[in-house]
């Protein structure tokens, strides 16, 4: 056991401390204030908007309609844009993982990311008489006008449209490849000292923006050039054949119960063995789940409906259902001890654990009792969080409750966590609290049997 202990502890520290993987998760993580407003704001729209006017108060939703623009204005400017703000975070964290300029790296991958989008915006509209004199007018002003089996498509502009879903989540796979891309040639120029010097006596600040410039250049043609290059062989832009080929592909295995099983038990996994397991999977949950739960919320965003949401589990779903607590579902393990240990240090670490475990804060209990190398509780420890993601994946899966759309703060209780993060479902709520009573019960027959174990053992 020790020698497979230091061997898997090598393997995980080294995963872990990936410079590459830790910029993503950084990244991801820089991006929390961003993502938290918008989903702010598509809730609010939920209780202002969606649940009044479902219920019959249509009154009530025209009332606060501008409450709910003005929500949509915040929709916008964050989860909407997701791509391009991680496009700068990436470029920033990767510049200082290089020890370049960070702030030049950010801006020349965010340049970089924006110069491969598609800059032109179909529209297609059924002719019909009432649009014929709009379509001739805007023939008229020199736009193409294609119509093909009566639907006519508008060639709106071939500089500057940007598509939402390309600067959205669909857009950040792209804004991954691209970030390291660009970040190495820039990186890469700057420390061979290919740059425009200037003398001692000018600023800092002007001397780091003219030593930016010809990295900065070469980067964001070399993303261009190869954008080019791929649309021309391939007829597709690249965040098309991203997302066709890696992206999509990628979401879809990630929607399978095994995926989800499977990592809910590595995250236990690596806390055994003293290892965050959440920031070493930072990569794959937030690299693939964020991207299903920000495409659930545009799609919620656009249709006000959780009838059609694309993705069945996203990353709120493994807190809402599977880490109430904090990771183990420990606040189970804690009620568990109140009830049934007679062990002074178990109950003692319990009582200073318990205001924490509620909003999800779960170190005390994990290093307190401590449940890192504990061979009493390990068998509770790996398999109730996977017994209770199988429970919510199902009852999704079946209709019982809808998928998680909506970002929601970890700290926030369970119960509470599930019914925000569905748009106020009362029933996703049950089901987190079903979870929790589920892992109670798991966790009380080893909770008794370390009553046998003294301390000093």
């Amino acid at each position: 056991m020790s020698s497979f202990s230091e061997k898997f502890m090598d393997i995980s520290g080294r995963i872990g401390s990936q410079r590459h993987l830790v910029a993503i998760r950084d990244s991801f993580i820089a991006m929390m204030p961003i993502t938290m407003a918008g989903s702010v704001a598509v809730l609010l729209n939920v209780f202002l908007r969606d649940i009044p006017t479902n219920m019959g108060y249509p009154d009530f939703a025209t009332a606060m309609a501008p409450v709910i623009n003005i929500n949509g204005y915040v929709y916008f400017g964050t989860i909407g844009i997701m791509a391009l703000v991680f496009a700068f975070a990436f470029g920033y964290n990767l510049s200082l993982m290089h020890k370049v300029n960070p702030l030049a790296g950010g801006l020349v991958t965010f340049a970089a990311f924006v110069s491969t989008i598609p800059q032109s915006l179909t529209i297609s509209t059924p002719l019909t008489e009432a649009s014929a004199s709009l379509i001739s007018g805007l023939k008229d002003l020199g736009l193409t006008v294609a119509t093909v089996d009566g639907v006519s498509s508008l060639e709106a502009s071939q500089w500057g449209a940007i598509a939402l879903k390309y600067a959205g989540a669909t857009g950040l796979f792209t804004a991954l490849f691209v970030g390291f891309l660009a970040a190495f040639v820039f990186a890469a120029l700057t420390k061979r000292n290919i740059i425009i010097k200037m003398p001692d006596t000018v600023p800092p600040a002007v001397n780091k923006a003219f030593a930016s410039i010809i990295p900065g250049t070469a980067a964001i043609y070399a993303t261009s050039i190869v954008a080019y290059l791929i649309f021309v062989m391939s007829g597709m832009s690249l965040s098309d054949l991203i997302s066709k080929y890696v992206q999509m592909p990628l979401l879809g295995l990630s929607q399978g119960l095994g995926s989800v099983i499977l990592l809910t038990f590595l995250v236990q996994l690596f806390w055994f063995f003293g290892i965050h397991g959440h920031n070493v999977l930072a990569p794959v949950m937030d690299g693939i789940y964020v991207v299903a739960l920000t495409e659930n919320t545009a799609a919620y965003n656009a249709t006000h409906s959780v009838a059609n949401l694309p993705y069945l589990w996203t990353r709120g779903s493994f807190d809402a259902y599977a880490q109430m607590g904090g990771s183990g579902v420990t606040l189970a393990l804690i009620i568990a001890i109140f009830l049934f240990s007679k062990r002074e240090e178990h109950r003692a670490v319990a009582k200073l654990s318990a205001p924490m475990g509620i909003f999800n804060i779960n170190e005390p209990v994990t290093f307190g009792i401590p449940m890192v190398l504990n061979p009493t509780f390990v068998i509770p420890w790996l398999i109730v969080p996977p017994i209770c993601a199988t429970i919510a994946y199902l009852a999704t899966a079946a209709g019982l409750i809808p998928p998680v759309f909506a970002a929601v703060p970890w700290i926030t209780p369970p119960g509470l966590y599930a019914y925000l993060a569905t748009g106020g479902n009362i029933m996703a709520a049950l089901v987190s609290l079903f979870n929790l009573f589920i892992a109670f019960l798991i966790w009380t027959p080893f909770v008794i049997a370390s009553n046998k174990v003294k301390a000093s053992e």
